[in-house]
């Protein structure tokens, strides 16, 4: 008699533990995004800070140095910018490659649950086809006593 693969029910956690770790793996992609899009937010502001004081007449006359200073300051925030907006698209691209990868382990599960559940059918079916088999020759037994008596 044919038992159920042992193998199929081991694929399955394998290919769970798969979209489990890809899904995992997304949580922390996006907290990353999330991280680089505070980031920008914030030296967004403090570029337009520096920007709105350095237009407004309410900060007294600055010195030549202290002038340069500011306007070094702010080349170096779009600096920062420019690299957190980088950042930022690579985050993005890492997020969209690890919700493929997680949609082929879905599907890799999806096909080891499948076959889990197809094994199972078959062994069932066999079972019931050696169950019929065996009643079957018990009622060709019973009958075969009947004529005899």
């Amino acid at each position: 008699m044919r038992q159920a693969r042992t193998c199929w029910p081991v694929l399955v956690k394998k290919a769970q533990d798969a979209v489990n770790d890809a899904q995992n793996e997304i949580a922390q992609a996006m907290a990353r995004v999330d991280q680089l899009q505070a980031s920008h937010e914030r030296l967004c502001r403090l570029y337009d800070e520096y920007r709105l004081q350095e237009q407004t007449a309410q900060v007294p006359v600055m010195g030549m140095q202290a002038s340069m200073n500011q306007r070094q300051f702010m080349a170096q925030l779009l600096n920062l910018q420019q690299r957190v907006v980088l950042d930022l698209s690579r985050a993005r691209d890492h997020v969209a490659i690890v919700r493929k990868k997680r949609a082929l382990a879905e599907i890799e599960l999806h096909k080891m649950k499948s076959m889990e559940a197809q094994d199972a059918k078959a062994v069932a079916l066999e079972q019931q086809r050696h169950e019929q088999k065996l009643m079957d020759e018990l009622g060709v037994r019973q009958f075969n006593l009947s004529l005899q008596r």
